[in-house]
């Protein structure tokens, strides 16, 4: 039986985000929604979630031993992995230990880079994936291009929204792309992965939620990225019942293996009927921000009564919903949004913005949702509430 008690008593639960961006925050409001206290962590004041939360912390997640401090002072009854970038091995040390981690502290270890999470799906599960190689020096990576061949896609081994990937589309362009790689990697320059290109017809994101009464699927989602960084998803994404399937059976055959109750984002590429492994996320996806409209249970909501141990009883899907994302350029702490009632005048829009305290560079700041009569249409929507909204870096 699940219990709940009031926050700040003996009985309250406690979770920890280990991760305060935009999912986060939407992770922690669903806590909670129903009672649970929060502690959001980060290693920048007042992240996204921060914003919402009963309290934060701010540190280097990957700095193991104070990883384990700030878990220790807490004694939280959830930690939630929600970013790559956290010392995992602190986290496998502390399960043992008898402290819950959503969903597993393996799930979050293996899929901490994308070594350990091909290797299960290609060579433990024996699914299909993209040809690939690993290279820790520049040498073994001239080695591994030359074994792939060009083009071929180079990232790092932990990294998110695209940092540190690149293309290589001639000799010319492998010294630049191994720099690409070094700078841009979640934990300094470190170890990369060379993948081949797959012929394929179209990209989902396949939300597959592990609970009490087992495991169930999202409508597929469609999705454009631009440098490995998702710009527009849609919901559902046309398939065949027979790619449907196929879809489903390998991601619960992946999601199984990592085990744990809450969601994962299992990123497939679809060529005809047959599926092709790409990525997997233990935790709610970026391109799964457009449940926020199409669902009655957005996939934060969803992650949320999963690693409480609820029940998820069904999904209901009200219909063609889009996500735009909002990216922002320039180099300042005060970012203006400006004509909103335009951009939401459209019925079946909304906007979610993320509140986050400065952009350098380019970088993630709101999102646009859309529902229409077919995905076309909410897309278009999506779009045109884009184009009416200003936003100014100050």
């Amino acid at each position: 039986m699940t219990k709940i008690g009031s926050v700040n008593t003996p009985s309250g639960r406690k979770a920890l985000l280990l991760g305060s961006g935009e999912l986060g925050k939407e992770v922690a409001l669903e806590l909670m929604r129903l009672g649970v206290e929060v502690v959001a962590c980060d290693r920048y004041e007042n992240a996204p979630a921060m914003q919402v939360a009963h309290k934060s912390r701010v540190f280097n997640m990957l700095d193991g031993e104070t990883l384990r401090k700030v878990i220790e002072e807490e004694k939280p009854d959830h930690i939630i992995p929600e970013v790559e970038a956290i010392a995992t091995p602190v986290l496998v040390e502390l399960e043992k230990e008898g402290y819950n981690v959503t969903p597993t502290a393996k799930a979050a270890w293996l899929t901490m880079n994308r070594e350990g999470i091909r290797r299960l799906a290609a060579e433990d599960l024996g699914i299909r994936t993209s040809p690939y190689k690993f290279a820790s020096t520049f040498e073994e990576f001239k080695e591994a291009v030359k074994e792939i061949g060009i083009p071929c896609v180079v990232k790092p081994i932990m990294s998110s929204s695209g940092h540190g990937q690149s293309v290589i589309k001639k000799e010319e362009d492998i010294e630049r792309s191994w720099q690409i790689a070094q700078e841009g990697g979640r934990a300094g320059a470190g170890r990369v992965i060379v993948e081949g290109f797959v012929d394929f017809d179209y990209e989902i994101t396949l939300l597959t939620v592990r609970t009490i009464n087992g495991t169930v699927f999202c409508e597929p989602i469609g999705h454009i990225q631009v440098d490995g960084d998702y710009r527009y998803s849609w919901q559902p994404q046309p398939m065949s019942e027979k790619a449907i399937e196929n879809a489903r059976e390998i991601a619960k055959k992946v999601t199984d293996a990592l085990g744990g109750y809450g969601i994962f984002g299992v990123e497939l590429f679809i060529k005809d009927n047959e599926v092709i492994f790409s990525e997997v996320s233990p935790r709610p996806h970026d391109t799964g921000m457009v449940t926020m409209i199409s669902q009655d249970k957005s996939e934060f909501a969803l992650h949320v009564r999963a690693l409480l141990g609820l029940p998820v009883p069904d999904i209901r899907f009200y219909g063609p919903s889009a996500s735009r994302a909002v990216v922002v350029e320039g180099d300042s702490r005060e970012v203006v949004f400006e004509n909103i009632e335009e951009a939401l005048s459209e019925p079946g829009t909304d906007m979610r913005i993320f509140g986050k305290p400065e952009v350098k560079g380019h970088r993630r700041m709101g999102v646009i949702l859309a529902t229409a009569e077919s995905v076309e249409a909410a897309r278009d929507k999506a779009e045109r509430a884009y184009k009416k909204l200003n936003v100014k870096v100050l």
